[in-house]
Parts: C-alpha cells; sequence; structure tokens
C-alpha cells in the first residue's frame, strides 16, 4: 500500500480508512507492506510507531514538506498541470519504493488517493504487480465545490484554476490503472463514465464493537462536531455553522452547547469565544470525545466521498445532522438513520427536535449503528476488496 500519509497513528478520516484495511487484510492473512509519505500536515515521529505495527506492515516512511510556495503556486496559473499532483512528487520517495520493488514481489500494489498517482510509471519499470486505485474522493470536485462558495474572486479564480487542472488529471491517469476502488457507488459511476478500467466500489470499513449499548443516562444533550480542520471542507462547513445556523439555535436553545474537536485549529476558532462553544482541539481518542455527547453535526458544504467521523459516529450510536453534501455515499434513509439539513432553517430545527425529544434521538442513534453494521463492518469490506483483486488477478 502506497500511502499520502501515514495510516499510524489513525488519527483522521484519510488514516482510519488505510488503517483499517491494512489491519482487516492482516487479519485475514494477506501479507502486507506500507510505504508512505511522511509530511508537514500530518507529521509522524517514525521512533514513536509501535514495535508490533511496525512489524506487521513493515511500513517505512519518507518526509516530504506539502507546503503552498506561493512562486510555484502563481507560476501553475499558466500552466495544465495540476499543482495538487506537483506537490506530492518526491526524489526520495521515488527511490525508497525502487529499493521495496526490487527487494519483494508483489500481487497487487495499492495505491491510496489520486495523489500518489505519479509513482505509477515506476511501479510499472520495477513491477508485475496490479495496479489499483483507492479513490477516496473524485479529488476535482472537491475543489470544484470550494471555488462555487468561494466569495473572494481571486480566490475563486485560483480554485477553479486548482479544479479544472486536478479534473484534467484525474481523466487522463484513471485509464493507467488496472482496477479503480471508490469509497462510494457514486464516486464509482464517475469512473465508470472516464475511463474503461474496471471500477468496483468497497465503502469504509469499521471494526464493530458489539458490546456498545447507548446509554442516555449518560449522555449530555450536546451537540459535537470532530475532524481535521486543515481539511478546507471542515473548517468550512464550521465557520457557516457559526455564522448561520448557532445565533438562532442559541437563541431558541440557551443551554445547549456545542464542542468541537480536531487537529490542526486554525486560530480563529482557538481564539473563538462564544456562549456555549467549547474548543478543544485535537483530542488523544476520537471515541473517548464522541462518546459523552448525544449529537453528531457534519455542516459540510463542499466534498467527495464519505465522511468517515459520520460513520464512527454512527458506529457509536449517535444521531447525526448533515448536509446532502456531507452524507453522500452513506445508504442512509433521512428521518430514520440520519437528519439532512441544506438551510440554517433546516439545521436549527433539526437540531431543536431532537435536543427536546432525546428518545427520538437514541432511535435514531441505534438505526445509525445498524446501518453501519449493515454496510461498514470491516470484515464484510475487506472479503469484498479481496473477491475484486482475484478478479483483476
Amino acid at each position: 500500500m502506497i500511502c499520502n500519509k501515514s495510516p499510524w497513528p489513525a488519527l483522521e478520516g484519510g488514516p482510519m480508512a488505510m488503517n483499517n484495511l491494512i489491519e482487516g487484510l492482516i487479519r485475514v492473512g494477506q501479507h502486507v507492506k506500507v510505504l508512505a509519505l511522511n509530511t508537514n500536515k500530518y507529521s509522524v515521529n517514525p521512533d514513536d510507531i509501535p514495535d508490533d505495527y511496525r512489524r506487521k506492515t513493515g511500513i517505512e516512511l519518507s518526509y516530504i514538506d506539502l507546503s503552498v510556495k506561493p512562486v510555484p503556486a502563481f507560476l501553475n496559473l499558466f500552466t495544465t498541470r495540476s499543482y495538487h499532483v506537483e506537490r506530492f512528487k518526491s526524489k526520495d520517495f521515488e527511490k525508497k519504493l525502487i529499493d521495496v520493488l526490487n527487494s519483494t514481489r508483489f500481487d497487487i500494489i495499492q495505491i491510496e488517493l489520486l495523489y500518489m498517482s505519479p509513482y505509477i510509471e515506476t511501479i510499472r519499470k520495477y513491477s508485475k504487480a496490479k495496479i489499483i486505485l483507492r479513490a477516496h474522493n473524485i479529488e476535482h470536485l472537491i475543489w470544484m465545490r470550494l471555488a462555487e462558495t468561494e466569495k473572494n474572486p481571486f480566490k475563486k479564480l485560483y480554485l477553479r484554476h486548482l479544479a479544472e487542472t486536478l479534473k484534467i488529471y484525474e481523466f487522463h491517469i484513471s485509464g493507467q490503472y488496472d482496477g479503480i476502488v471508490p469509497i462510494t457507488k457514486k464516486d464509482a459511476a464517475f469512473f465508470e463514465s472516464v475511463t474503461q478500467t474496471p471500477v468496483h466500489p468497497v465503502s469504509f470499513g469499521i471494526k464493530i464493537d458489539h458490546s456498545i449499548k447507548r446509554n442516555s443516562e449518560n449522555t449530555e444533550n450536546a451537540l459535537f462536531h470532530i475532524g481535521a480542520m486543515n481539511w478546507m471542507p471542515n473548517e468550512e462547513g464550521i465557520r457557516w455553522f457559526l455564522n448561520e445556523v448557532w445565533p438562532s439555535l442559541h437563541k431558541q436553545l440557551p443551554g445547549i452547547k456545542l464542542y468541537l474537536a480536531g487537529r490542526k485549529m486554525p486560530n480563529w476558532l482557538v481564539q473563538l469565544k462564544i456562549d456555549n462553544v467549547i474548543v478543544e482541539g485535537e483530542v488523544p481518542d476520537a471515541g473517548e470525545f464522541i462518546r459523552p455527547r448525544a449529537i453528531s453535526i457534519a455542516p459540510l458544504l463542499s466534498g467527495s466521498g464519505i465522511r468517515v467521523k459520520i460513520i464512527e459516529s454512527m458506529s457509536l450510536g449517535k444521531t447525526v445532522v448533515s448536509t446532502s453534501v456531507g452524507a453522500e455515499g452513506i445508504n442512509y434513509t433521512d428521518k430514520k438513520n440520519i437528519l439532512i439539513a441544506d438551510t440554517p432553517e433546516e439545521f436549527t430545527s433539526a437540531i431543536a427536535y431532537l435536543y427536546n425529544n432525546p428518545r427520538y434521538a437514541e432511535e435514531m442513534g441505534r438505526n445509525a449503528r445498524e446501518l453501519v453494521r449493515q454496510d461498514h463492518d470491516i470484515e464484510k469490506i475487506i472479503g469484498q476488496l479481496l473477491a475484486f483483486y482475484q478478479e483483476i488477478l
């Protein structure tokens, strides 16, 4: 598995999705090797990786600085190359990849995310393995949606450029793979429309804890959001919620609280001083943050793929209020296992109803947990993935 960031520790959605597959494949007897970028955006001290994890995954990291550099970013405006993709090219990583390919024969090389696609040519040169893209998102769609909601005309122009060049690359590179494994059926339909490469959707999988029972007596009737805040759609969504939803919601329900957690909290959030909004920043254990609170919010206006943190909240029996964009990729039924709200008024109404009807919220949480058990059990997901790989081989 070639990863755009270290799957350990699994502190945000991408690493969680990667690590759950790695652990699941190992549990069913597959031999897995992990080669990952170590970046300034998701930095890992290699010495902190547990010996057991290192032994079973053979994990190796190669550092790269993904900071946006003003001059290359500006000059990219005058090219058709994707600046996103260009940032992920590394001679050190390529050398490490060649060393691994020269020392070991692989059946499958799974590339996590489109941005690692520049290494396809190297893999073809040094390995006969089938190369698979694990597509967590339709990458250009995220930036297209960000451009649509951007108010600053200059930033909107640049975001559109990023989206268009990424779209060109995504269309082109899809045909270079031996197989594509999107994380949602909607994403699969996109890839099937642009390439003849075999496509098979396999959703995000999570290990189900069958011992969990929601106990409303120990649950605070409060809102929470957890997600990496250096991912632009998360920051955009929380800013929108605080500006457009929270004032009227707090006026209607003065006792309600909102807890915010996630890596890389921006300064404007860290310094936020709003009554009943508690900014906790990065938390050591997502589950421990989620369990004591009743209602998860996912006010996403842009994005693609599937929201891992929604699935995680659902798996713990939590009620989720999300936009249609946030809930994409989940086989939900509105008002049964999730509440969909796309306007400030709909968000306020949905949260107020849940807050005032905790038994209804508890029932929705149970339904949400059942949905995860049916569609996102990692053991089922691993079976689907390996069946597709047998076909490819």
